[in-house]
């Protein structure tokens, strides 16, 4: 049975101040019987990385994640944060190939590879983002991008390396936009990524890696969503950070 995930993206928001109010505010709404069902994840900035692992503990059944790592191992790259460093300070999750870090900062495929390989090295499990923008959809080639995207980023792996991988499908369009894949447009693109993973991987392999939804996700539409056969579970924006939202999108999680 594939792992339930319920992951928030902090993206460069909060001051320390406000990350660790929101922290202990999870941490105490959070019930013993809902971390034992899905995992939850906090993808925090990097400053907060540590003093946010260190207040949720060991027991609280909440993780940390960091939201990029580069690709290289060590060296002179000003700024830049290696995935030897996120394993030194014990980071068991990186977000890499979100659609900012496609945008924003070029990151392309062949890249993404490099970065996906550098986490693994290292004992890190990569979540993976793919999706497409507006234009791509109205043009309808959203499957022929997204395929794409996998293959450059993931079709590298052999098949115990894919195994420890997330996927997270975040149409672009729907990010930060308000607007929601529908839970079928969700449920097809999902299939689609479980299907081509399946071509190259085996149904075996496919059926076993979780594929997460990410746009606009909050508690009024989760549940729907989460209810999809070939959706995990969720890689949250905006709604993560506020914890009251966040904690009933984990219960809606927990409910399907």
């Amino acid at each position: 049975m594939r792992q339930k995930i319920v992951a928030g993206n902090w993206k460069m928001n909060k001051t320390l101040e406000e990350a660790l109010t929101l922290t202990a505010e999870l941490k105490g709404m959070v019930a013993a019987e809902v971390k034992g069902s899905v995992r939850i994840i906090l993808c925090a900035p990097f400053p907060y990385l540590v003093p946010v692992r260190n207040l949720l503990g060991q027991d609280s059944g909440i993780l940390v994640a960091a939201q990029n790592c580069s690709e290289h191992e060590a060296g002179a790259y000003t700024g830049e944060v290696s995935a030897a460093m996120l394993k030194s300070i014990g980071m068991p999750y990186v977000i890499l190939g979100h659609s900012e870090r496609r945008q924003y900062f070029g990151e392309d495929g062949k890249v993404l590879a490099k970065k996906i390989d550098a986490a693994l090295k290292h004992g890190i499990t990569p979540i993976f983002c793919c999706g497409e923008p507006l234009e791509v959809r109205e043009n309808n080639g959203h499957e022929a991008l997204v395929k794409k995207q996998v293959e450059e980023g993931l079709f590298h792996l052999d098949n115990a390396s894919l195994e420890k991988v997330v996927i997270a499908y975040e149409p672009v369009w729907a990010i930060g936009t308000g607007k929601t894949a529908s839970s079928q447009q969700a449920q097809d693109m999902h299939s689609v990524i479980r299907k081509h993973l399946a071509s190259k991987y085996g149904q075996g392999t496919a059926d076993g890696i979780p594929i997460l939804y990410g746009g606009s996700v909050n508690a009024a539409n989760a549940k729907e969503l989460f209810a999809c056969p070939d959706v995990d579970g969720g890689l949250v924006g905006g709604a993560s950070l506020k914890s009251r939202e966040f904690t009933e999108i984990i219960k809606s999680m927990v409910d399907v």
